[in-house]
């Protein structure tokens, strides 16, 4: 295989994880990284640096069609960056000093997770009640577009919403993934926000989140130009077609394909790692 015809597969690879990224609010980094490391035989911590690109460029794809058609929250996402941020240099740092393989398998972990998190079927709309103290002083709270016009909703368990974000900020550094997966479970499911909430906020988020720790992946020297800049061109343009999608479409079908690919990679990687190199 010649540079030409990796940096073209790469490319469709990358497009395919914007897509898919940017519709779920999981990140492009959940395919990014396993698809180099297992498909092309990257070395994870390149991989890793070139899928903190890849995520910063999902988010900028998607987040500006999100903002300008009102879903995404974001006096909420610019509260609880303060918490990813953190993580986020804090796993980088935590990263240069921790094995391949243990990187492998804490991946795997995660991917296993994200695919559950992704299947699994959410409601549209969330019934109010008494709103957080905080997220009121903070006012969190905010409307989203509907078919019925503009429906309001109330931010819920900010304190526990803002330590799983630091945990997600955590992993985003240590795997660069983006931790979509984590951040729409906090806003979900912990912070009750409606799913198209969740969903368009946790992609305004992850670059944020993806550009503190490449900084420290870029120091060391983990981002190639020449891996990055295919990955990058084609997780762009994927992310501003699902960004597209997402606002009409119904993803239940598209979140089991997508889980069952996140299990084949995890379960792909462990073998690679565990028995691939003995």
């Amino acid at each position: 295989m010649n540079i030409l015809e990796f940096s073209l597969l790469v490319w469709l690879g990358s497009f395919s994880a914007g897509f898919i990224g940017a519709l779920t609010g999981l990140g492009g980094g959940v395919v990014i990284v396993p698809l180099l490391t297992s498909v092309f035989g990257v070395d994870i911590r390149y991989a890793v640096g070139a899928s903190l690109v890849s995520v910063i460029a999902t988010s900028l794809g998607a987040a500006s069609t999100y903002i300008k058609k009102g879903y995404t929250n974001l006096r909420l996402g610019m509260f609880l960056e303060v918490s990813t941020t953190i993580g986020a240099i804090a796993g980088a740092i935590i990263a240069t000093f921790v094995s391949v393989k243990a990187l492998t398998i804490v991946l795997a972990i995660v991917l296993m997770y994200s695919a559950y998190l992704s299947q699994r079927p959410r409601l549209e709309q969330v019934e109010d009640d008494i709103a957080d103290p905080i997220a009121n002083y903070l006012q969190l709270n905010s409307t989203y577009p509907t078919t019925n016009g503009l429906m309001p909703y109330h931010v819920h368990a900010v304190p526990a919403g803002f330590s799983i974000m630091l945990v997600a900020g955590v992993l985003s550094g240590l795997l660069g993934i983006g931790s979509g997966g984590f951040k729409v479970l906090a806003m979900d499911q912990a912070m009750r926000l409606p799913f198209k909430v969740s969903t368009t906020t946790s992609n305004f988020m992850i670059g944020v989140t993806a550009a503190a720790s490449a900084g420290v992946y870029l120091a060391r020297g983990y981002i190639d130009p020449g891996l990055s800049m295919p990955v990058m061109l084609g997780v762009l343009p994927g992310a501003f077609l699902g960004a597209r999608v997402l606002i009409g479409a119904k993803t239940q079908i598209l979140r089991i394909v997508f889980s069952l690919v996140l299990v084949v990679m995890a379960l792909k990687m462990v073998y690679n790692s565990l028995i691939g190199g003995l």
